[in-house]
C-alpha cells in the first residue's frame, strides 16, 4: 500500500475547525510570508553574450580615474600592506573618513592632534571608530578578518619607526608632506604610492626611485589640488578624489597644502 503523507494545516485552521482564507493564508509557521509568484525570466542561447553584469573593484572609493570610473583601494587585506603618500592632510583624512565608512577601525599616529580632533568627533571614538595617538605611543590594534585597521602615521618629514607595523588585516599609511631624506626607503618598502603635486627637483627623484616614465614625473609639478598619482610595481592611475557634501563640510575643498 502507498503511503500518502499528511498534508500540514493551514496555521488557525485547526484552532477554529475552518479553513483559513485571506492574507493569513499566506502565512507560513517558521518561514514568513510567501513571496511574490512571477513568470521565469529566461534567455536565449544567442541573448547570453549579450548579458553584462556590472561587478566593480573590491575596496574603498578614492576617487574618478582619467575614464570618470570609480578607482578603488584595497586597504583591507589579510597580508601587511604599506601605502606611502607624499602628499596632503586633506586626501588622507578623506581617505580615512571613507576607510572608517567601510567599518574598519582608523588609529592615527600624529604629532599634530588638533588637526585630527573634528574628523574624530565626526566618525567617533573608541574601538569602533577613529582613535588619536602621540608619535609612538600606539598600542597594539588587534586587528582581525572581522575587525581590520588602518593605521596612519602623519609624523612629519621623518617619522621615526612605527612600533605598530603592517600585519594581517592591518594596513599602515605613511603620510609625507614632501619628498625627506627617508623618502626613497619608505618607496622601496611600501606596496603602493600616492604622489600629489610636487617640485620638479622632487619629481626626479621620484621617477628615479620608482622607475615612472619621464613624461609621468614630469607631469607631477602641474597636478591640480585633488588629483593623485597612485603606483604599484605593474600599475600607474592618476585619480581625482572628489569629496561629497559631508566631507567638505567637514574638511573643507581639495588642497595641497596644509
Amino acid at each position: 500500500m502507498a503511503f500518502t503523507p499528511p498534508t500540514a494545516p493551514t496555521p488557525g485552521a485547526a484552532a477554529s475547525g475552518r479553513p483559513v482564507t485571506g492574507p493569513r493564508a499566506r502565512l507560513r509557521t517558521g518561514f514568513g510570508l510567501l513571496g511574490p509568484r512571477h513568470p521565469r525570466h529566461t534567455l536565449s542561447m544567442a541573448q547570453v553574450d549579450t548579458l553584462g553584469l556590472p561587478v566593480g573593484d573590491d575596496g574603498v572609493v578614492v576617487g574618478v580615474n582619467g575614464e570618470g570610473q570609480p578607482a578603488v583601494l584595497g586597504v583591507n587585506r589579510p597580508t601587511p600592506f604599506d601605502i606611502l603618500l607624499i602628499g596632503g592632510l586633506w586626501t588622507t583624512q578623506v581617505l580615512a573618513l571613507r576607510v572608517a565608512a567601510t567599518g574598519a577601525r582608523v588609529a592615527v599616529e600624529t604629532g599634530r592632534p588638533a588637526h585630527w580632533a573634528q574628523l574624530v568627533q565626526a566618525v567617533g571614538g573608541g574601538q569602533s571608530g577613529m582613535t588619536v595617538h602621540e608619535v609612538g605611543r600606539v598600542p597594539p590594534q588587534g586587528a582581525s578578518a572581522t575587525a581590520p585597521v588602518l593605521v596612519i602615521r602623519d609624523c612629519g618629514m621623518r617619522p621615526p619607526r612605527g612600533r605598530v607595523v603592517s600585519a594581517p588585516w592591518q594596513s599602515v599609511l605613511t603620510l609625507l608632506p614632501y619628498l625627506s631624506p627617508l623618502a626613497p626607503r619608505l618607496m622601496r618598502q611600501a606596496r603602493l604610492v600616492g604622489v600629489q603635486r610636487v617640485s620638479p627637483d622632487e619629481a626626479v627623484e621620484i621617477g628615479r626611485v620608482t622607475g615612472l616614465p619621464r613624461s609621468e614625473y614630469e607631469a607631477l609639478p602641474t597636478l591640480a589640488d585633488g588629483v593623485t598619482l597612485w603606483c604599484t610595481e605593474r600599475d600607474r592611475q592618476y585619480v581625482m578624489t572628489q569629496p561629497t557634501d559631508v566631507e567638505t563640510g567637514l574638511l573643507g575643498t581639495p588642497r595641497r597644502m596644509d
